[in-house]
This record gives C-alpha cells, structure tokens and sequence, in this order.
C-alpha cells in the first residue's frame, strides 16, 4: 500500500496553531494591560478613593483583548473539518497568518494599554 504526501495532511496542525496563537498572545495581553494599569487603580484606590470607578477604563480594555482572540480562535477552529471539505495547506497558512496577526495585535495592544493605563491614573493622581 503506498501512499503519495501531498503535505496537506499536516495542513490541519498550521490551522489549530493559528487560533492557539490567536488565543495565547492575545490573552497575554489583555493579562499585562490588566496588571499593569491594575497598579494604578490600586494606588488610585489609595490615594483618592473616590476617583477609582473613573480609572477601571483600562482595566476593561485591556480584558476585552482576550474576548477578540477568543472570538478569532473559535472563527478559525470552525474552518477546519478536513473531513465535510478539503483543507490545503493554503487554508492552513492562511489561519496560521491571521492567528498570529491578532494575537500579536492584541499582545502589543495590551502592552500599550498597560503602559498608558498606568502612566494616565498617575497623572491623573498628581492633579
């Protein structure tokens, strides 16, 4: 019995990696955005107790990051059932690349939410 490799039977691995990716980065950036301005809010919450509400924006923010890779993650796991449609290895690049430009989005998003977060509610406790 012999079988030719077309390498599209590896095509499905890219596919997953893509919405792992998206799933993973992502989330570690809503995590850094939300510890990092997390810092903030708890010295807000020492400083001036009743300016907290205001400065929990970026907190929500930086979490809602995690919901669109999530959302990304679920789009591209749905894409691939070798078994209903044939999956090339196209498909699979093509939901490896979009994963990995929204989890990466999303890391460098919550990175720069984190930053302004902090930086903004210190500012904010020095008025």
């Amino acid at each position: 019995m012999s079988s030719t490799f077309s390498g599209d039977e590896t095509a499905p691995f890219f596919g997953f990696l893509g919405a792992a990716a998206a799933l993973v980065f992502s989330c570690m950036g809503a995590a850094y955005g939300t510890a990092k301005s997390g810092v903030g809010v708890a010295s807000m919450g020492v400083m001036r107790p009743e300016l907290v509400m205001k400065s929990i924006v970026p907190v929500v923010m930086a979490g809602v990051l995690g919901i669109y890779g999530l959302i990304i993650a679920v789009i591209i796991s749905t894409g691939i059932n070798p078994k209903a449609k044939s999956y090339y290895l196209f498909d699979g690049y093509a939901h490896l690349s979009s994963g990995l430009s929204c989890g990466l989005a999303g890391l460098a998003a919550g990175m720069a939410i984190g930053i302004v977060g902090d930086v903004g509610v210190s500012s904010f406790l020095a008025i």
